[in-house]
């Protein structure tokens, strides 16, 4: 049997293959309610083999969405819309994940097919952002620095967002410190140049991630797995990298994380990253041979043989993936047949389909 398709135990979950879908961002919600665009995506990718699906970037405060037209986890409603979506993805066999979010400098923005690109002004339903401190993402509207106010009221958002994916079903919750937005802004010297507790050194600049973990810990209980997705390099010179996403990946551990989404850059329009199949893997293995932690690869992973190999080399304890899954919503059960896997994925109503 591959070493993707055996099952992987976190905490109370057993997902029941190493194949597993991103959190990809579908901009389709309105007041931050996901819909049925979300329940017919997200259950798709169950039924096609996988064995945990990850919803987007859910944002745990309104102020905290990408753009206005993000999901969010921050009132009673949106939890029992969630749990809808949730009870499909269970009914079709895999976990269910929730990426929690705060987007910080590079919140209230234009989507992707809005047609047009950068903040979206006050005027036009946008709102302030905040960030650690008032340096703006290129081509954004300046942030303002985050007070001690202000991170209380992230720290309770994220909280509250826990609670309530806990509440609505979820498997397993992964704190968002990547891709240049808020948690991964604190972390950056490039982006935090405060000079208070949260600002400095490396365990200063951590201090809001770690609080974050372990407010979600609380609130998901001893059974919920939690995940945090580092960004591991911020791809320029004198930024964050990852030996400090090794040591940070320690901690976080010990406030209550139990694996590492791995990716990497987003922080600054200048990052100089390469993109190719697996480019993004050797930060995976580093951060899972120095900080003995497991983890999980993602970037350009679009084939099973490639994907086994890396679970057999010791890189990575299991493998995101996600436009792959956009381009082949039945991509588990492709990759099965690949690796010859005696899994049984095929839905009852597709195995007519199933090559012989």
């Amino acid at each position: 049997m591959s070493l993707l398709f055996e099952p992987l135990t976190v905490r109370a979950t057993t997902m029941r293959n190493r194949l597993w879908v991103s959190p990809m961002c579908m901009y389709s919600a309105e007041d931050g309610m996901p819909g049925d665009w979300h329940h017919v995506h997200l259950a798709q990718f169950a039924a096609g083999g996988a064995g945990l699906v990850v919803a987007e970037a859910t944002a745990v405060a309104p102020e905290g969405r990408i753009s206005p037209r993000d999901t969010g986890l921050w009132n009673d409603a949106q939890r029992d819309r969630w749990a809808t979506i949730v009870a499909a993805v269970h009914a079709r066999g895999a976990a269910a994940g929730i990426q929690l979010a705060h987007a910080g400098r590079k919140a209230s923005t234009w989507w992707p097919f809005s047609g047009r690109r950068g903040s979206v002004a006050v005027a036009e339903g946008g709102w302030q952002t905040a960030a650690p401190s008032a340096i703006a993402y290129e081509g954004y509207a300046e942030p303002v620095a985050l007070d001690e106010d202000g991170i209380e009221r992230v720290v309770e958002g994220f909280r509250a967002a826990a609670l309530r994916a806990v509440e609505a079903g979820f498997d397993v919750l992964e704190v968002h410190a990547a891709h240049g937005y808020l948690l991964h802004e604190f972390l950056s010297p490039l982006s935090n140049r405060r000079e208070d507790s949260y600002g400095g050194s490396l365990e200063n600049r951590a201090r809001l991630l770690l609080r974050v973990v372990t407010a979600v810990r609380e609130a998901a209980g001893a059974g919920t797995a939690v995940l945090v997705r580092f960004s591991a390099t911020d791809a320029v010179p004198d930024g964050w990298d990852e030996r400090d996403t090794a040591v940070v990946a320690g901690w976080a551990a010990e406030a209550g994380a139990d694996m590492f989404d791995i990716s990497s850059g987003g922080l600054v329009a200048h990052q100089r990253i390469v993109p190719g199949p697996g480019y993004q893997v050797p930060l995976a293995a580093h951060v899972r041979r120095e900080s003995g932690h497991p983890v999980a690869a993602v970037g350009e992973i679009c084939d099973g043989i490639h994907a086994e190999e890396v679970l057999r080399a010791g890189h990575a304890d299991a493998i995101f993936a996600g436009r792959e899954w956009l381009r082949d919503p039945h991509f588990g059960l492709r990759v099965a047949e690949q690796l010859g896997s005696a899994a049984s994925l095929w839905p009852p109503q597709y195995e007519r389909a199933r090559p012989a």
